[in-house]
């Protein structure tokens, strides 16, 4: 079995899935954290892998960018993979300024300038939130490792270089924490097929501040995320 995307066989991705946007992150999670790991994709070069954390089988794979990716690849595994649940780990600018660099953002709900809803034809606006359930328990992994967390909504946005340039403003007066591109098409994904789905953010930069990290360190660096979702898998 295998779809337009993805590579697997029937059994070879576990239930629960972290979903980093860089395919490069995924590898170096897989490499980093899990024991007895697999590669079961690498169809346009999206990474997945199977292996065990702590005992617990999870697997990693990589979404890409902004939400048609996510879109595609979440209700892939969903529905072809009998995936129950989705963690997206991702990196996001920074909206207010008491939110900085390098703290985590556990998203609570999702905002949008997407019209990717609009294929459920509801006679209204759809508000994506994440899973309860999973939410609750990144939170206390966060206050165990002593983490800097905020809870609350972002703005996953179809637009990384906006005409508008007082858009971040805008989201940010409406309490909006960070701004990213894929949390909206995931949660949505997710509440339609009746599974689970959290993300978990790392600022990388601060429309705010204007101070911003590397590529590198996006990759490689952003780990008490990665351990909180690990943790929850």
């Amino acid at each position: 079995m295998s779809t337009p995307h993805n590579q697997a066989q029937k059994g070879e991705i576990a239930k629960t899935v972290l979903m980093p946007g860089d395919p490069l992150r995924a590898k170096f999670l897989a490499e980093h954290y899990l024991e007895d790991v697999h590669q079961f994709n690498a169809v346009r070069n999206m990474f997945g892998y199977t292996g065990y954390y702590h005992g617990k089988q999870v697997s990693i794979m990589g979404s890409g960018m902004g939400q048609p990716s996510i879109g595609i690849y979440s209700h892939e595994l969903f529905t072809q993979y009998d995936v129950e649940a989705i963690i997206r780990i991702g990196s996001c600018g920074s909206l207010q300024k008491d939110v900085h660099l390098r703290d985590i953002i556990i998203v609570q709900g999702s905002c949008t300038d997407s019209n990717f809803a609009h294929q459920f034809e509801l006679p209204g606006t759809y508000s994506a939130i994440s899973s309860y359930d999973l939410l609750e328990k990144a939170v206390e992994q966060a206050k165990l490792k002593n983490a800097t967390y905020h809870v609350g909504n972002v703005i996953a946005s179809d637009i990384f270089y906006h005409a508008d340039q007082d858009s971040g403003k805008k989201w940010a007066s409406m309490g909006c924490l960070g701004v990213e591109m894929e949390s909206y098409a995931l949660f949505a994904t997710a509440a339609y097929l009746g599974k689970k789905a959290l993300t978990l953010l790392t600022v990388s930069d601060s429309l705010v501040t204007q101070e911003e990290t590397t590529a590198k360190e996006r990759e490689q660096t952003f780990t008490t995320m990665m351990e909180i979702a690990l943790e929850i898998a």
